[in-house]
C-alpha cells in the first residue's frame, strides 16, 4: 500500500500491545487463544448477528415492536436449519408458526406504522408475506427441506421493504459543515463487477452491495458519488490478505480522489452512529468520545463489512479507499472487535460476499454500477463539469 497508512491490521495489534502496557492485558498471543468477553448485556442478549440483511433491518430507523416480532422467527429459521436432516424442519415449523401468528395479532400495529405514504404498498406487501408464510407451512408439510431457504429468503426481503416503508423522510439533520457534501439520505444499492485472474473455479464475481445512508450519509454519499464518476472501474483491487480487501488508491501520488473543481484530495470526517443515538458522531473514535460500551448501529459482524480506510492517526483523512472485512479474524470477532467504532462502516455485501475470500491483488474491478437509490443521493458533484 502507497505510503502505507492503512494498515488495519497492525493498527489492530498495536493497540492491543499498548492496551497490554498501559492496563496489564495479556500479550497477542495470548488475546488469540483467549478473545475478551464480549459486554455481559451482550452475552444475555444472544450470539451477535452476521446476517448482512438481518444487520441492515436491524439498522432502519424506526420503532415497531410487532414487525420485529415477525422478524425474529423468521430469521431464526437460518439456525434451525442446522439440525441435520429433515429434523430441522420441526424447528422450523415452530419459526413459521410463531411469525404467524405474531403477523396475525401484530397486523394494525405495523400498518399503523407504515409512513402515510407508503401505507397502500406497505400493506400489499403484508398479503403477500401472509401468502408466503402458508406456502412455507405447506413445504414443511411436505418435508422438502431443501425449499425452506429460498422462501425464508423471499420473506425476509417482503419484512425489510416493509420496514424501509415505516421510514418517513431523513431522520435527523445532518451538521452544517458537511451539509453541502454529497450525502446519501437513506438506502441505496451497487453491483460491484470483479474480474478474477488466476482462478480455474472463479473467472468474475459480482457483488452486490447494500449502501446505509440513514446511518452513514455522509461516508455513503461520497462513495456514490464517486461510483456515479465511475472513479473505481478498472481499478485493481490493492489489498487481500485474508484479513480485508481494499481498494481506491488511485495512481499517481495521490492517496485519494483529487475533487477537480478545487484540485485538491477531498476528504470526508469520520463517521458512526452509536445504537441509541438520533445521529452519527463525527470526527472523533467511540473511545476518544468515552464511549467504550456503545453498540455502534452498523457493526463489524457480518462477513464482507464495508468501511472506509483512514490514515491510523487522522480521523478526517478519509477519501475513496475502501475495505471488506474477511470474518472472523482472532482479532475482530463479532460484538467484541477493535474496529468498531474506529472505522466508519457504510455497508454491507449482501450477495456472493463469500467469494470475497477468492479475490486477490491484481484482480480487477471492472464496474461499479447503482442499481438503486439514486433518488437519495443529494449534493451529487459528479454533475458538475469536470
Amino acid at each position: 500500500q502507497k505510503g502505507g497508512p492503512f494498515s488495519l491490521k497492525e493498527c489492530a495489534i498495536s493497540i492491543i500491545l499498548a492496551a497490554e502496557l498501559i492496563t496489564g492485558i495479556p500479550s497477542l498471543d495470548a488475546y488469540a487463544a483467549n478473545p475478551p468477553l464480549p459486554d455481559l448485556s451482550v452475552l444475555i442478549s444472544g450470539p451477535p448477528i452476521k446476517d448482512p440483511g438481518a444487520l441492515l433491518r436491524y439498522a432502519l430507523p424506526i420503532n415497531n415492536k410487532a414487525v420485529r416480532e415477525v422478524q425474529k422467527p423468521l430469521e431464526d429459521i437460518s439456525e434451525s436449519l442446522k439440525i441435520a436432516g429433515v429434523k430441522a424442519l420441526d424447528s422450523v415449523e415452530r419459526n413459521v408458526r410463531q411469525a404467524s401468528r405474531a403477523l396475525k395479532q401484530g397486523k394494525t400495529l405495523i400498518i399503523s406504522g407504515l409512513a402515510e405514504a407508503k401505507k397502500d404498498r406497505g400493506a400489499e406487501l403484508l398479503d403477500k408475506l401472509e401468502v408466503g408464510m402458508e406456502e412455507l407451512q405447506q413445504i414443511v408439510e411436505d418435508r422438502n427441506r431443501d425449499a425452506v431457504a429460498p422462501k425464508q429468503k423471499e420473506l425476509l426481503q417482503y419484512i425489510g421493504d416493509v420496514e424501509e416503508d415505516m421510514v418517513d423522510g431523513f431522520p435527523y439533520e445532518v451538521p452544517e459543515e458537511y451539509r453541502n457534501m454529497p450525502l446519501l439520505k437513506g438506502r441505496a444499492a451497487v453491483d460491484m463487477k470483479v474480474k478474477v485472474k488466476d482462478n480455474p473455479n472463479l473467472e468474475e464475481c459480482v457483488f452486490r452491495i447494500v449502501l446505509d445512508g440513514y446511518n452513514a450519509p455522509v461516508t455513503a454519499g461520497n462513495f456514490v458519488d464517486l461510483v456515479q464518476r465511475h472513479f473505481y472501474d478498472g481499478m485493481e483491487i490493492q489489498r487481500a490478505d485474508g484479513f480485508v480487501v481494499q481498494t481506491g488508491d488511485p495512481d499517481g501520488p495521490a492517496e485519494g480522489f483529487i475533487d477537480p473543481s478545487t484540485e485538491k484530495t477531498r476528504t470526508i470526517p469520520l463517521e458512526i452512529m452509536v445504537d441509541g443515538e438520533k445521529s452519527p458522531a463525527y470526527e472523533a473514535t467511540l473511545e476518544e468520545l468515552g464511549l467504550y460500551k456503545a453498540q455502534t448501529k452498523l457493526p463489524f459482524n457480518a462477513f464482507g463489512t464495508m468501511a472506509m480506510a483512514r490514515e491510523e492517526f487522522e480521523n478526517n483523512s478519509a477519501s475513496s479507499q475502501i475495505f471488506w472485512l474477511l470474518k472472523e479474524s482472532e482479532l475482530t470477532p463479532s460484538n467484541a472487535n477493535i474496529l468498531d467504532g474506529r472505522y466508519a462502516v457504510f455497508g454491507y455485501v449482501t450477495e456472493n460476499e463469500d467469494f470475497l475470500a477468492d479475490v486477490k491483488v491484481g484482480d480487477v474491478i471492472e464496474s461499479i454500477k447503482l442499481v438503486s437509490g439514486l433518488d437519495n443521493l443529494v449534493n451529487p458533484s459528479y454533475k458538475i463539469a469536470g
